[in-house]
């Protein structure tokens, strides 16, 4: 897990960390989720993971949030897809009612697709949100999406 996750820091084009995780700090970091998931091929590799945790406190502590790694040489396969769902799942056991995608890089088309071919709606658009590895920025899109109904006469 700690391999893949360096991988997608390293890239800079996706999640907001700049540094990689040792041995020991990607043991407390995953274990500091409320959930991991992994996908891993037939011969126990990791070729995908998810983590998902707490997106604020106290009266906004019922939504999640999520991040997806898939290695590059797996894309295509769907495993984002199956990590996604997975992770919708595990955030409804774990008494979550919304997921929200804080930083969803505007040129990460694939991602934004497949969200919201799901259902997740798009916030908005924050201008310059994330600075890549070269050093530009890039627009975010955040996203969300309700895992329950709500109560009649609510939205």
């Amino acid at each position: 897990m700690v391999r893949l996750w360096n991988r997608i820091v390293e890239e800079g084009n996706a999640f907001p960390q700049e540094e990689p995780l040792t041995k020991e700090s990607g043991k407390l970091f995953f274990a500091g989720q409320s959930y991991c998931g992994v996908a891993a091929d037939e011969n126990g590799k990791v070729c995908g993971l998810s983590i998902l945790h707490p997106n604020n406190i106290g009266r906004c502590g019922h939504i999640a949030n999520a991040s997806y790694a898939v290695d590059a040489s797996y894309r295509g396969r769907h495993l984002g897809e199956l990590l996604v769902r997975d992770s919708m799942a595990a955030a409804i056991r774990l008494g979550f009612s919304i997921l929200q995608f804080n930083a969803v890089v505007e040129s990460n088309r694939p991602a934004r697709r497949l969200y919201e071919r799901l259902g997740f709606r798009q916030l908005g658009v924050i201008p310059n949100g994330f600075r890549t590895k070269d050093g530009s920025y890039a627009n975010i899109c955040p996203y969300y999406i309700s895992l329950v109904s709500a109560p009649e006469g609510q939205s």
